[in-house]
């Protein structure tokens, strides 16, 4: 079924690339999510500007790691003689999280994210997925009818039509077209290899301190995303829609 058939019927019949990107993307995701949260462990601070450490303000600490509370420092020396500098110390201690296997783990499944999405993104143009399963029609949208198909989302018996409803539709807009491009330029501003390379993403996204801190609640949003589409799908039948995504029509 193509897919203005599918706009004619009303109902989604996923091809076989949109399944397997799907899985891989899905895994991917699993992934980076665990790994990510390794590394975070081992410094549990996230700053805004082009450095930071231990030893300078943080935007806030996250109390999940033995990392985040100490007092193991030798004296501080600044990076140059110059009032407000950045400043280092060594550790007296040692580093209670080791995160090597996470950040290995991390930069494996981050390129196979970024690999599957960008066949998807290309696919999603070239096929018409995203013109007419996603791309919201003419009159289709407007405060009232977005609130209204919110709110059915939790109803006790919601009604599920076999289509992508409005705020399915913006939700999945959002996430494929800003929340995982966001995540993934940030992850490359973390890296100096890259941003030697391409330095002007430091200014867009004011320095590796503040990338990193975007790249967090960029994820911590995507894993929300995740968690909510979990729910819906349980809601409308697990089973079904999970057959219907990966190996059923």
């Amino acid at each position: 079924m193509s897919a203005s058939q599918n706009q004619k019927t009303g109902n989604i019949h996923h091809k076989g690339w949109v399944k397997s990107t799907h899985f891989i993307i899905t895994l991917s995701f699993f992934a980076l999510t665990i790994s990510g949260f390794v590394i975070l462990m081992s410094h549990p601070r996230l700053y805004w500007g082009k450095a930071g450490n231990d030893l300078t303000p943080a935007l806030f600490e996250l109390p999940i790691s033995r990392n985040y509370h100490h007092g193991g420092w030798d004296k501080s020396i600044p990076f140059k003689h110059l009032t407000g500098s950045q400043v280092s110390a060594a550790r007296t201690y040692d580093i209670f999280n080791e995160n090597g296997w996470g950040r290995s783990t991390h930069f494996l499944a981050a390129w196979f994210l970024i690999i599957t999405g960008f066949i998807y993104f290309i696919a999603g143009f070239f096929t018409g997925h995203f013109r007419y399963n996603l791309v919201l029609q003419r009159g289709e949208f407007n405060l009232k009818l977005l609130w209204r198909d919110f709110a059915s989302h939790f109803r006790k018996q919601a009604h599920y039509s076999g289509k992508y409803g409005l705020t399915q539709k913006i939700t999945y807009l959002l996430v494929i077209f800003f929340l995982f491009p966001l995540v993934i330029l940030t992850g490359f501003t973390m890296s100096p290899a890259i941003t030697a390379s391409y330095p002007f993403l430091l200014k867009i996204f004011f320095g590796h301190q503040s990338a990193r801190t975007i790249h967090f609640f960029s994820a911590v949003l995507l894993v929300l995303f995740l968690l909510v589409h979990l729910v819906m799908v349980a809601r409308s039948g697990f089973k079904r829609k999970l057959w219907a995504i990966t190996f059923g029509k």
